[in-house]
């Protein structure tokens, strides 16, 4: 074991306190007001390290040490190693991956300050702007999807869920800590966008809309607007938005799941590699 790791063996050591029951809500709503989030997993641990966001503890099982000695090294918080069956006491059930950690959230981001940056890629921003997507496992999919073709920023509404819980955070393999999350509303959001010769494009499975892949995107930035499993996008969200587009399915099925559809989404929009 490295002298920089210290060992843990009490499942009581307040040092532990940011993983005690975790699937407790009282814990989540502590940890949103804290401003501080969960990171579990090898591969996502690694990515938490690789951001750079100010690291409070890691914990890791000593079987797993030399898988992540490189990014322990190079960790800016303290790291400990305890036993799997302690970490899995702490965290209230069995913890397999045998990592844990946890790190300040990010600062909020306004929409202003993203499209003031040059696009990741291409030559116009692209957007995801969700709207009531209360699922974190959906909202972990999409931030990975948008990640992977190159969005510039994930906009959540008030009603979507805690992008920084970890099931959110596991589900995105770590990609939603490099993606900038903007709180604003859906009307912010369509009206900063037209305000620079962009569009926005809402995602819906309505027949007459028109498939996504078939539309010229515009010169200006483009924000594409995802609602809830079920209900879908609002009327309001709809009504406001530049046009409504959908992904063309058989007709016998009715949609798809909001992560997927988001995914196909991207995909549709993204400029050739």
């Amino acid at each position: 074991m490295s002298a920089h790791h210290t060992r843990i063996d009490d499942a009581d050591d307040p040092r532990l306190a940011d993983f005690a029951n975790l699937g407790d809500p009282e814990i989540r709503r502590l940890a949103e007001n804290e401003r501080w989030f969960v990171a579990e997993g090898p591969e996502v641990v690694r990515r938490l390290i690789d951001s750079g966001l100010p690291i409070r503890c890691v914990v890791v099982a000593a079987n797993r040490i030399d898988d992540l000695a490189e990014h322990l090294d190079r960790c800016n918080g303290p790291v400990y190693v305890a036993e799997r069956s302690v970490i899995s006491r702490v965290a209230g059930f069995p913890l397999h991956r045998g990592v844990i950690a946890s790190a300040r959230r990010p600062d909020a981001v306004e929409l202003s300050a993203v499209l003031a940056r040059p696009p990741r890629r291409g030559t116009r921003h692209r957007i995801a702007v969700l709207e009531n997507v209360n699922d974190h496992e959906n909202i972990g999919a999409i931030a990975r999807s948008a990640r992977a073709f190159g969005l510039d920023a994930l906009v959540l509404d008030e009603r979507c869920a805690d992008p920084w819980y970890r099931r959110c955070v596991r589900v995105s393999m770590g990609e939603i800590l490099f993606l900038p999350i903007v709180r604003t509303s859906v009307q912010t959001c369509v009206t900063e966008i037209a305000a620079r010769s962009g569009e926005t494009w809402a995602l819906t499975p309505e027949r007459t809309a028109a498939p996504i892949a078939s539309i010229e995107p515009p010169q200006g930035p483009l924000a594409l607007l995802l609602g809830a499993e079920g209900f879908g996008l609002s009327f309001d969200a709809l009504s406001s938005a530049t046009r409504r587009v959908r992904i063309p399915i058989v007709s016998d099925v009715d949609s798809l799941n909001v992560g997927h559809a988001a995914a196909v989404a991207f995909a549709a929009v993204s400029p050739p590699h």
